[in-house]
Parts: structure tokens; sequence; C-alpha cells
């Protein structure tokens, strides 16, 4: 267990108006739905799905690298990177299993009409959403793995989405149904203390001389 005495002494270096913003974000975060890129090639796109998880209080993002390498451009980000949670992975069957370990099912995003509509998309159980690269999108493994396929519906002569705008729409509607429902969405009060630890570390600049300091002062 980490040391209270630290956290308080670190929580000197933070202002009021920071804490109490994080208490804030806090209430609306959420580990009930999370999100996985597979091989998204552009920077920006990858960032900016880092982002609008943000937005939408996604507190987990999960990065399948196995072509393209590390894909996040912080300027992009602007900051997301901070607030979130990123986890990389190889393979998508190493993201997978560890989707599947934590009690995700697995929900394909694709173009293809015969997927289920975005509109009809039960929120009931804990939601991985899977994007793929920009043009081929989704792997075959991603697809034939998937507990579910969904779409958005389009009407126009575009078939396609860039891969934020389609995290962004997906997200929107996903937390809007689950803030007018019943289904218990929120952090537990672990997991809350856990992520503002992990804030108030992340915001203090010269983390470490602090951290040294504390443990001299003792």
């Amino acid at each position: 267990m980490e040391d209270p005495g630290l956290i308080a002494y670190l929580e000197s270096f933070i202002s009021e108006g920071r804490l109490g913003r994080f208490e804030e974000v806090l209430q609306w975060r959420t580990r009930y739905v999370t999100v996985a890129m597979e091989d998204v090639y552009h920077l920006h796109n990858a960032s900016a799905v880092i982002r609008t998880a943000d937005v939408f209080g996604v507190q987990d993002v999960h990065v399948i690298e196995r072509r393209f390498g590390k894909r996040l451009d912080k300027k992009i980000a602007l900051g997301a990177q901070k607030w979130t949670d990123i986890h990389r992975y190889p393979t998508t069957e190493d993201c997978l299993i560890n989707l599947r370990k934590n009690g995700y099912r697995i929900i394909a995003t694709t173009p293809d009409k015969d997927a289920i509509s975005l509109k009809d998309l039960k929120t009931e159980g804990k939601m991985a959403f899977l994007f793929g690269a920009e043009k081929e999108g989704l792997s075959e493994v991603a697809l034939k793995e998937a507990d579910e396929r969904i779409q958005i519906p389009m009407v126009g002569f575009t078939e396609s989405l860039n891969v934020s705008v389609a995290a962004a729409i997906i997200l929107h509607s996903v937390t809007a149904s689950l803030y007018e429902s019943e289904v218990d969405w929120r952090l537990n009060e672990a997991e809350r203390e856990e992520i503002r630890r992990t804030w108030i570390k992340r915001s203090i600049r010269n983390l470490d001389k602090i951290i040294s300091r504390y443990h001299q002062e003792r």
C-alpha cells in the first residue's frame, strides 16, 4: 500500500482548484467502456482517439502496435495521455486475451451493412470497442474473434469515417445511454483513489526529486 503521508505531501504541490477538478472528473470516469486501436497508422488519428476517450470519460485505451510501432503524438493528444491509461500490445491476440480476462465483450467497428446498427447496441455488460487501420479496417483476427460487430448508419456517398470521428460518435452514443441507465458504470472507490494518486504524480514536475526530499525529511 502506498504511503498516505507521501500522497498528502505531494498534494501540497497541487493547487486546490486542480485537486477539486480531479474529483469532478473522477465522478464521470469509467472502465465499463474501453477502446482498442489496431495498427492505426497516422499519428494524429491515434492521438485524437486518445483525446476522444478522455473527453467521454473512458479511462483506458488499448493500442495494438503490431505493424507501426508507437503511434502517439503528444502534441495532438493535447495532454490527454496524462489523464488516460494507455496499454500497449505487440499483437491483436494479446490485446483480446487481456480484455476478455477483464470481463469485456469485444465489439468490432466496421462499415459493413450487415453489422448491428449503433442505435441497436445493448449496453449491458462491459464493452471494448475495436477500431482498425485507416484503409484496411480491422484484421481478420479481430473480426473473427469479436463477440459483436457494429456499424454507424450512413446515408451519403462516403462509406467510411475517420477513425477518430467514428470513436467520438460511438463513445458519445454509448456514454449517453449509460448515463440514463441503471447500469453501474462508474469507477469503484479503490479505482478512483488509484487514478487520483496517478494524476497527482503526473501533474508534478521533478517528481523523483520531490519524493526523494520527502524521504529525507522523514
